[in-house]
């Protein structure tokens, strides 16, 4: 392998481009394959997961390399240190197509921890990047305090951006100045920190041409707003209904506000591929007759009850592969109806309608006809590799026995039924297996190697933990954990969108 062309090596190492650690091992290999990989990892050198940027004196020292000399003069005289003068075996930063603004600030308080020093080499980064970096795609731009749209360049070097991630803290001025370069921004991620309206936000993405992923995400501790945030922003993203394909809204609950606009602006976003709503959505039945979306690939709207879920799911076009959501908020908008038929009917339409379907959330009572359905599904749904289920009987309080015997019958039919590609469950509620019953079933698997979380302590006992143990050394049981049933269900959705 150390033999391959550049061309090939190149093309390896861009599939590799999320995996660091194997990057960073193949600089080591040989000449070529260094000058391979950096350009590869120079793209992005503020991202890395596992590096303690606040530490990293080699990126302190690649920056102050680019400063010129009278730069680097002044700035000793303030105090900051400097390291040794050293040439740089590549230009890095003529590489580099993104900015971190939380990450370039960390690296450089290396230098000095006084704020003014900071400021000063903050100002001349930006200033040589906007002279070196040949395009900027990739811009994180929270805690920003220079306003870089006035440097030499910038105006070129900020038209080629493609994803934007800010908060709504930022002075709208600087939004405005961003809107007169950046319209052609394809991602757009806004946290929502502070809870007056931004309309440099507004007008940020009403200049956009071609936006494509948009998520809104509330960051604030307030449960009564003065002014509503959302109505103007909701407005300017109606707009762009026929290019965005992503849309992930993530509203904190406040008791003041109604988002009834965002229920009437959702089924104009027809073309998404991705629709993640954390919101109380209470949809009626005409609006969810208008809830299609012929591409949709990922759903997840938390806060409502099944027939909203499956509504969408029968509109669909099919190529449903994540449904996910946190099933107990369901089973408490279903409460006081009829939870039993929705979850048959739940159940029924994924069968029927999500042949694709990979990862999915599911919630239902312990009852035969359930368990026939449930089978049912598995046996159609065969890409299935991620099943987080909820079983619950909302009629009556479970027996331990009966409990016991839920579990034995839901082993049962992931024995018989279960497609190959299974390969983590995550269980909740009303039902335990067995020491015996769980060996009978691990003895039995035959798929995949099975990653395991359950929100029961059970588990955690001794004559349990020797089980698994035993199955894990076997190669049946890849992992095996115990966690909350709050941490479970974020888990389960926060790494599978």
């Amino acid at each position: 392998m150390s033999k391959l062309n550049k061309d090939i090596l190149f093309l390896i190492f861009e599939e590799l481009q999320d995996n660091s650690k194997s990057l960073f091992s193949c600089l080591l290999v040989n000449r070529l394959w260094c000058e391979t990989v950096v350009p590869i990892l120079w793209r992005n050198p503020w991202s890395y997961n596992g590096i303690n940027y606040s530490n990293k004196n080699n990126l302190f020292v690649v920056i102050t390399c680019y400063l010129f000399d009278d730069i680097k003069e002044f700035i000793t005289e303030q105090g900051i240190q400097l390291p040794s003068k050293k040439s740089l075996l590549f230009d890095y930063l003529s590489f580099c197509r993104s900015i971190n603004v939380s990450t370039i600030n960390n690296v450089i308080s290396i230098g000095s921890s006084l704020a003014y020093n900071q400021f000063y080499i903050q100002q001349e980064f930006y200033g040589l990047f906007m002279r070196k970096c040949p395009e900027l795609k990739y811009f994180d731009m929270r805690l920003i305090k220079h306003q870089i749209f006035y440097f030499p360049e910038a105006n070129t070097r900020l038209e080629s951006l493609c994803e934007l991630k800010c908060d709504t803290s930022i002075d709208s001025a600087y939004f405005y100045g961003l809107s007169r370069f950046c319209q052609h921004i394809q991602r757009l991620i806004i946290i929502n920190i502070d809870t007056k309206p931004n309309h440099g936000i507004v007008k940020l993405i009403e200049v956009q041409k071609n936006l494509k992923y948009f998520e809104w995400k509330d960051d604030f501790d307030d449960d009564y707003l003065k002014e509503d945030p959302y109505d103007i922003f909701l407005h300017a993203l109606e707009k762009k209904a026929d290019s965005i394909d992503h849309l992930r809204i993530f509203f904190r609950i406040v008791f003041n506000i109604e988002h009834t606009l965002l229920q009437n602006i959702l089924p104009k976003f027809h073309k998404l591929k991705t629709l993640l709503i954390d919101d109380y959505l209470l949809f009626n039945e005409e609006q969810l007759k208008n809830l299609v979306y012929h591409d949709l690939e990922i759903l997840n709207i938390e806060f409502n009850k099944l027939n909203v879920i499956s509504s969408i799911i029968e509109n669909g076009g099919g190529r449903l592969k994540k449904i996910l959501f946190r099933p107990y908020d369901t089973i408490d908008f279903e409460f006081n109806d009829n939870f039993n038929e929705s979850s048959l009917n739940f159940i029924r339409k994924i069968y029927e309608n999500c042949p694709l379907i990979e990862y999915l959330s599911i919630a239902f009572s312990p009852s035969k006809e359930h368990f026939n359905e449930f089978e049912k599904l598995l046996k159609i749904c065969k890409n299935l590799k991620s099943l987080l289920l909820v079983i619950l009987n909302i009629d009556m309080i479970e027996t331990n026995e009966k409990i016991l015997e839920n579990g034995e019958k839901l082993l049962k039919i992931l024995i018989n039924s279960a497609p190959t590609n299974l390969k983590k469950i995550k269980f909740y509620d009303d039902f335990k297996f067995s020491l015996k019953n769980l060996e009978e079933f691990l003895e039995k698997w035959r798929g995949c190697p099975l990653s395991i979380l359950t929100s029961d302590s059970i588990y955690e006992s001794e004559d349990y933990k020797k089980l698994i143990d035993k199955y894990k050394n076997d190669g049946i049981i890849k992992d095996f954990r115990y966690e909350s049933y709050t941490h479970l269900i974020n888990y389960h959705i926060s790494h599978n969108v």
